[in-house]
């Protein structure tokens, strides 16, 4: 996320939510309107919006292993559609408040699934995404 360095991040992958379940993903704190940045170059394959997510975004990586997930968007880049492929770094969204993050509550939900079928972008097997924000490098 542009303006956000590695020391910045907190481990928040196995963080309890409610209902038992864990929150198999890390939330990155930034100021409203950050730019979020593609994590890996690949195809931006679904947005969704809803209730506990907000305004998200689904993105396949370009070897077509892993789904990253970013949620509680305050809004999508112009231009992003789903269908089109996008280059690590570059800016698909804008840092929110939406869906149940909580107003003033901004943050980037960040998480990393890896899958067996992107058709099914919804299931995978969660990664915790802090070892590769930190050290700046993605799954294998």
């Amino acid at each position: 996320m542009s303006g956000v360095t590695a020391d910045r991040l907190a481990d928040t992958f196995t963080a309890a939510r409610s209902g038992g379940r864990s929150h198999d993903a890390i939330d990155i704190i930034a100021p409203q309107g950050t730019p979020v940045l593609a994590a890996v170059d690949g195809e931006i394959i679904k947005f969704f919006d809803s209730v506990p997510g907000g305004i998200t975004i689904y993105q396949l990586s370009e070897d077509k292993r892993y789904i990253y997930y970013y949620a509680h968007l305050q809004r999508r880049a112009d231009g992003l559609q789903p269908g089109g492929i996008v280059k690590q770094g570059t800016t698909i969204g804008y840092v929110g408040d939406t869906g149940n993050a909580g107003p003033g509550n901004y943050h980037l939900h960040f998480s990393i699934a890896r899958t067996t079928d992107p058709k099914r972008y919804w299931e995978g097997t969660y990664l915790n995404p802090y070892p590769y924000l930190k050290s700046g490098s993605a799954p294998e």
